[in-house]
């Protein structure tokens, strides 16, 4: 496969999106950024109602539509509640492993655009002081965030304009190594929009035009199982593009494109799964085939919203989702070139 991709391009894109804040609820200002992004490659990008962002790429046969799709929202919080010492009590956004948050540090946003710094903190934070500092469990009743800030009641926290429902960002701690690998929370799904991002700069620099029109869809409440309830009406096929498990009895490693045939909302469209094996055995990317059971995508939403597509799920194998998460510039690799192939390729399906 002759296709040359800009790997600096693409693990740049990787790190400034990761190091935007976005947790779901949260996308319009990360949505822009896309937007010029995406304009600058010469492509049509349309938002939803509901925010998602719409990506429009001509084919040489319009046709039939092509669906991709990745989610930019990440995990998250919320303030819950102000304690009577000033601290903040906190609501999830998404699913972050908890005890992963402790000494974490953060920023609130209060209405208004003011931001605070804080720290996650469980409510025995000290060694010298309580006994079950170590022990005590990481839950949302035994954890608060400690704001950055001179406050010592409700009162002051509530002068500073923070307020119930301001949206709190986790601090991400990106990384780029020189051997290729990328840490950080959120890679889930950012990588894949990293991804999406490099397969868009290769065809507008190479001038590729995919066998049928393509939308790209980049979703804003997939954490929360939403996402891509509402797709375009002339999408006839969705490839998510998601984090790739890695764990017990599974195949995948943070170098491979994991292709999932079954996830909990069930087993994906069969000759779409069997044409994206076949493409990557085909032209010898790294991949693999897994089923991940506690697992759903923008196709899983999808089809609940009663959309009429057949539906598969790639992406990039991730490390430790949900806490700090890792993966490989060869995962995004690998994926990049089995979407280029899936949009290119001549395919007969049943």
């Amino acid at each position: 496969m002759n296709l040359t991709l800009d790997k600096n391009y693409i693990l740049q894109t990787a790190k400034e999106l990761l190091e935007f804040n976005s947790p779901t609820g949260f996308c319009f200002e990360i949505m822009d950024m896309i937007s010029e992004k995406v304009k600058n490659f010469g492509f049509d990008f349309q938002t939803t109602n509901k925010g998602m962002g719409i990506i429009t790429i001509p084919g040489e046969d319009d046709s039939k539509v092509i669906g991709l799709s990745a989610h930019v929202d990440t995990l998250g919080a919320m303030v819950r509640s102000i304690t009577s010492d000033g601290n903040l009590k906190f609501t999830l956004l998404g699913g972050p492993i908890l005890p992963t948050l402790d000494s974490e540090y953060c920023k609130i946003r209060t209405r208004d655009g003011k931001i605070y710094t804080g720290t996650f903190l469980s409510t025995s934070p000290a060694a010298h002081v309580f006994e079950d500092s170590a022990t005590k469990k990481r839950s949302l009743e035994n954890m608060e965030i400690r704001i950055d800030e001179v406050v010592k009641n409700k009162e002051d926290v509530l002068s500073l304009g923070i307020n119930s429902g301001d949206f709190i960002f986790i601090e991400p701690k990106t990384v780029i190594t020189e051997s290729g690998f990328i840490k950080s929370r959120f890679i889930d799904d950012k990588g894949s929009v990293a991804a999406l991002m490099g397969l868009l700069d290769v065809i507008s620099r190479e001038k590729i035009i995919p066998r049928f029109k393509t939308k790209i869809l980049i979703s804003n409440y997939e954490e929360v199982g939403h996402g891509s309830a509402y797709i375009p009406e002339d999408i006839s096929e969705l490839l998510a593009v998601d984090m790739g498990c890695i764990g017990d009895d599974l195949n995948c490693t943070e170098y491979d494109v994991s292709i999932c045939a079954k996830d909990s909302s069930g087993p994906y469209d069969y000759n779409m799964t069997t044409t994206l094996v076949e493409l990557a055995k085909k032209n010898d990317l790294k991949y693999v085939v897994d089923i991940y059971p506690m697992y759903g995508s923008d196709v899983s939403a999808a089809l609940r919203g009663g959309n009429n597509i057949r539906g598969a799920l790639i992406g990039p194998g991730v490390h430790a989702s949900h806490g700090m998460e890792r993966t490989h510039y060869s995962a995004l690799e690998n994926t990049i070139k089995l979407l280029y192939l899936y949009l290119t390729e001549k395919i007969e399906q049943a």
